[in-house]
């Protein structure tokens, strides 16, 4: 982690005029095409869920701005920063489940896998309070939603992204998901999640690439 040094930071000004606003956050919602990503995760067994976890965390991990924090008043750089999602349990609720960002696919998927288990065995909501290198996630699958809202803390401010992707439905011959994204406005603009979304198209595209193949036993 590196403190942004205030007196050379090109986004100064930005920073200081956003950082006064009551609402300082903003976010674009817009859909995505899973057209090669969903058949590639049938064919190889992974979970679509945890794919898609790993290609946003993937995605925010390669723009810096997705690694900026506030605390206190000054700005931080994560080097890494780790996917936080909500899991479905048993009647109906949902417990927080933090993964730990690994860039092989095929391991990070498989921890995800028991993560997810131990969380779901857990009724007490698993929260880690003051962590803020984090990338907060939920998926709203009853729903081909465009647009979304987060709950937010003011106080203190909380900026860590947030992000919450909705119901696959299709579009003529495409597989499209609705993809939210929500940010503090004082650490990145529009241009910045327009970047996100360009970069995590592209890998939803090119999931062998990615993702790469599961390994076969022998």
């Amino acid at each position: 982690m590196r403190r942004i040094d205030m007196r050379t930071w090109p986004r100064r000004q930005h920073f200081e005029f956003f950082n006064t606003f009551d609402n300082p956050y903003f976010g674009m919602c817009a859909n995505v095409d899973l057209s090669k990503f969903y058949p590639f995760m049938k064919q190889h067994g992974y979970s679509n869920n945890i794919g898609i976890i790993y290609l946003i965390a993937r995605t925010a991990n390669t723009i810096p701005e997705f690694r900026f924090r506030l605390r206190e008043g000054e700005v931080v750089e994560h080097e890494v920063v780790h996917p936080a999602s909500t899991i479905l349990s048993a009647g109906n609720l949902f417990n927080f489940c933090t993964f730990d960002y690994i860039e092989d696919f095929s391991t990070f998927e498989a921890r995800a896998k028991m993560q997810i288990a131990r969380t779901q065995q857990d009724s007490a909501l698993q929260t880690k309070p003051g962590q803020d290198d984090l990338l907060y996630m939920t998926a709203i699958p009853w729903v081909s939603f465009t647009k979304f809202m987060h709950p937010m803390h003011f106080h203190p401010t909380d900026s860590v992204p947030r992000f919450a992707w909705g119901k696959f439905f299709n579009d003529g011959d495409r597989l499209l998901m609705p993809l939210d994204v929500q940010a503090h406005h004082a650490l990145m603009d529009g241009f910045h999640i327009g970047q996100f979304f360009e970069k995590v198209q592209d890998f939803f595209h090119n999931p062998d690439s990615v993702l790469g193949k599961r390994k076969q036993p022998g």
